[in-house]
């Protein structure tokens, strides 16, 4: 999935995942934020999360944009 892609499933309430269903794409809009993350939930043992892209906002954090699939 390109960016534009991964950005427009999760607006419209759809799930994407990385690399495997533990790691999930979310848009972070709380407290001002505006960030697109990638979060691994630990089963109840905390959170770990990237961004979705670097810093530039482009280029993404991973090896290759096929890696994100829907749910």
């Amino acid at each position: 999935m390109t960016l534009d892609q991964i950005k427009a499933a999760v607006t419209a309430g759809k799930t994407v995942h990385w690399a495997n269903r533990g790691y999930v794409v979310i848009h972070d809009t709380k407290n001002g934020c505006d960030q697109w993350l990638i979060v691994f939930d630990r089963g109840g043992r905390g959170e770990s999360c990237i961004g979705l892209t670097w810093r530039d906002g482009i280029t993404m954090n991973c090896n290759s944009p096929a890696e994100f699939f829907t749910a």
